[in-house]
């Protein structure tokens, strides 16, 4: 049983080149050897044929030579054989041989046989006045032989003539035809032996090399890898037809109230402003572009498909924009906690370098009483935004922005004139992190250049609305740098900033809050957010 399984281990499939130019080979022989049996077999009938039309028509032609007629009424031997003879060496003919109605030979080819018997047997039906074919053995061997009867002048049969063509000749005819079928045979085996290499390599070039496992192992993983992306995915061919749709586009298309199995289907007449039928007209990618489909909109990248500088189809990929949105907001949680983290790490670092400090210095009392104020500190500061601000997430963000103020050489104040309840929603939460993060942020980095910088941070509750105000002693902007404070990527400060604002107020409407700025140059800069939440909340 072991060396069974071994065995089937050890067998090796043939490669596509090997498995195409057997197959073709196989096929171009089994052609050919059908071919040359049927053309053989054609041609002997053909040869045979032609044979035996040529013996009877010189039997014939001998029976209605006068000489013959004559010989045969005047029981003559001399002329006539002279004339078969002369005749025969015209023909081309093994034998012409003449008898009476006894069968008693005339003419022959040999003369001692003149005056006997004629050998065969085959004779029968010419002396009963019938033309007749036969192969037989005489004298001369083995021959195709025409008979055809004589008639006198006055119709009354006197004899008979046999023309005979001897096999060998027929067999000769065929030999040579053989022998240029062989000929051909070989000339198209070649042809076919060289052209299935060459349709191998043909293939094997045009499927990059590979077997057809390795294909089919690619198709199963491509196939794998485009049902289970996490990004909807449509392709069309050069002719904007659908030819590809993957789980999640069906997932999509689903919410969107659009039908089934779109394969095969124009693209246009599937999902109206699609935009690929223009990709694959202009050859120009698309990134990052908003698309309504049925009151879903979705966040769609659109390239053209290319294949030796040939555009062959377009692909879209996509995702719905909600989905998107809520992991931004979780990414900017995400970043605003390690934030937060990071800046109270660094401030604890920095108090134990100073407690550690006094002790090398032996200050004990002076360490008991610097560590009595951070605790009390601390502990009073961490007492005060706890208690008002019931909000895990937002109580976490502003101690961790007090301490990243601190970092900075920035006085942060924070003022909570009421209780803070937990935030209804979880996407509240997450957009008023992402909000007060920046805010303080923008207010501690425009007061960390600033002697006695400050920021102040206000919250309260006031008619189902919580009221935010940030206020710095920064440097102000002007009405032109006002009007561009929300503008992706500008900033005063360098490259690679003037973000944080613009995501603010996505934020704000994203909620449906409301927003006011004021600023004025050398005097800070005020933000006031107003956002309602619901009744039976807060206190």
């Amino acid at each position: 049983m072991q060396k069974a399984k071994e065995k089937k281990r050890s067998y090796k499939r043939p490669t596509l080149r090997t498995t195409i130019f057997l197959l073709v080979s196989a096929v171009v022989i089994a052609a050919l050897l059908v071919t040359d049996l049927l053309i053989h077999r054609t041609i002997e009938e053909e040869i045979e044929q032609n044979q035996t039309e040529k013996a009877q028509q010189l039997a014939r032609a001998v029976a209605l030579m006068p000489v013959v007629q004559q010989a045969l009424v005047e029981k003559e031997t001399e002329h006539v054989q002279h004339y078969v003879e002369t005749f025969m060496g015209q023909a081309d003919v093994q034998f012409v041989v003449i008898i009476d109605m006894d069968g008693i030979r005339y003419a022959h080819p040999d003369r001692e046989k003149v005056g006997k018997a004629f050998v065969g047997g085959d004779e029968t039906e010419a002396l009963n006045g019938n033309e007749s074919v036969s192969t037989s053995v005489g004298t001369l061997g083995r021959s195709l032989r025409a008979f055809t009867p004589v008639y006198s002048e006055t119709g009354e049969q006197v004899g008979a003539v046999a023309v005979g063509i001897s096999l060998e000749v027929v067999e000769k005819a065929l030999q040579s035809n053989r022998v240029n079928l062989l000929i051909g045979t070989l000339f198209g085996l070649s042809a076919g032996l060289v052209g299935a290499v060459l349709l191998s390599r043909f293939i094997k070039k045009t499927l990059f090399h590979l077997e057809p496992r390795a294909i089919a192992t690619l198709v199963e993983e491509r196939s794998a890898m485009l049902q289970s992306t996490i990004e909807g995915m449509i392709a069309v061919d050069a002719d904007g037809k659908i030819t590809l749709v993957n789980k999640s586009a069906q997932a999509i298309f689903d919410r969107a109230g659009l039908p089934p199995k779109p394969e095969g289907v124009d693209v246009e007449a599937y999902m109206q402003n699609s935009r690929l039928r223009h990709v694959l007209a202009s050859g120009q990618p698309e990134y990052n572009k908003e698309q309504d489909l049925n009151g879903l909109t979705i966040v769609v990248n659109r390239v053209p498909v290319r294949i030796n500088d040939q555009i062959i189809g377009a692909i879209a990929t996509f995702r719905d924009k909600t989905e998107m949105k809520q992991l931004a907001e979780q990414l900017t949680g995400v970043k605003t906690y390690a934030s937060t983290l990071r800046a109270q790490t660094h401030e604890f670092k920095n108090r134990l370098q100073v407690i550690l400090g006094m002790l090398h210095t032996k200050e004990y009392e002076q360490v008991e009483a610097y560590v009595a104020q951070i605790v009390g500190n601390q502990s009073e500061e961490l007492k005060q935004t706890t208690d008002r601000v019931k909000d895990p997430v937002l109580a976490g963000l502003l101690l961790g922005k007090k301490s990243d103020a601190r970092e900075n050489g920035v006085d942060m104040k924070l003022v909570i004139d009421t209780v803070i309840e937990p935030l209804p929603q979880e996407r509240l939460a997450l957009e008023l992190t992402t909000i007060l993060g920046n805010l303080i942020d923008n207010g501690i980095d425009a007061a960390s250049g600033k002697e006695n910088g400050s920021v102040k941070v206000t919250l309260y509750v006031l008619d189902e609305e919580l009221m935010i105000r940030i206020a710095d002693n920064g440097p102000g902007m002007s009405e032109a740098e006002l009007e561009k404070m929300y503008v992706r990527g500008y900033s005063t400060k360098g490259k690679d900033r003037g973000y944080g604002l613009s995501l603010v107020k996505q934020s704000v409407e994203a909620i449906g809050a409301a927003f006011t700025v004021e600023s004025e140059i050398n005097q800070g800069t005020t933000f006031s957010i107003f956002v309602p939440i619901e009744r039976g909340r807060h206190t």
